[in-house]
């Protein structure tokens, strides 16, 4: 893999991260044409993506991360505490999926772009169901509704599943305040890919650092972690913008026509 290659990878992992139509089907559509594949290179690279653009997140977010902190620290039920609650119960079902099916998952549906496609065509229509539905808005996220939320957010564990695609079009057809929607959507995802992450870390480093990243030069894993974190930091403030105007539709439009492309290709 080559600087300019990373570069490109980088760029579609920190837009897609954010914006509702995919990264990992993103990622995968782009390692095909570039012809990347070795499953050692493609880890370690993914994970540095991931972790790329969890710090964007953090980078972004950091103002709301230190209101929950502080008032965890201060040791009663308050809003920053049921906050924080709601994020530990979404993290429930895909910690389940993580720890137990993942593997499983990987294996029936890790190869070939076929599942892309066809996932890419349920994240249009999870987002097209949302952006026409009305239903009365909540001022704030349920416990219930963080579950549920948690729920959407395992099944993207399928490539081509939007994350954030599926985690804001559930709690949008739930009733929740787009405002606070996106906020905690991306909020949710830091501890659960920050996890994952150490664990893939941890296979890397089985494998040896210099193994995993043969075929990949150092100045492109640079450039590949620049460019998520930069491209990252701009999608996740764009995307926050773009889920309280409810533009969510034109997403849905996008991804029906990849979707297509790629079942056809």
């Amino acid at each position: 893999m080559d600087w300019f290659q990373a570069l490109i990878l980088g760029i579609v992992q920190g837009l897609t991260e954010y914006l509702p139509v995919s990264s990992s089907g993103h990622l995968a559509i782009f390692q095909e044409f570039f012809g990347i594949d070795s499953g050692e290179e493609k880890l370690a690279f993914t994970v540095l993506l991931h972790v790329a653009t969890v710090l964007s997140t953090i980078f972004i977010l950091w103002k709301e991360i230190v209101w929950i902190f502080k008032d965890l620290f201060k040791f009663e039920w308050n809003e920053g505490t049921k906050y924080a609650v709601n994020i530990l119960i979404s993290m429930i079902p895909v910690g389940i999926v993580g720890l137990f099916f993942k593997d499983k998952v990987e294996a029936i549906f890790g190869n070939g772009l076929l599942v892309v496609g066809i996932c890419l065509l349920i994240t249009a229509a999870l987002l097209a169901f949302s952006y026409f539905a009305k239903p009365r808005e909540r001022e704030n996220i349920s416990p219930l509704h963080a579950f549920v939320i948690g729920i959407a957010q395992a099944l993207a564990v399928l490539p081509g599943l939007s994350r954030s695609g599926s985690t804001i079009a559930t709690g949008l057809l739930l009733g929740n305040k787009k405002e606070r929607l996106a906020q905690f959507s991306f909020l949710m995802v830091i501890p659960p890919i920050l996890g994952e992450a150490l664990l893939d870390v941890k296979e890397v480093a089985e494998q040896g650092v210099s193994t995993a990243f043969n075929g990949i030069s150092p100045l492109a894993v640079v450039v590949g972690f620049l460019s998520a974190f930069i491209v990252g930091c701009l999608a996740c403030k764009w995307m926050i913008n773009i889920v309280k105007k409810g533009k969510l539709i034109w997403f849905a439009v996008y991804c029906a026509i990849v979707g297509i492309a790629v079942i056809i290709i």
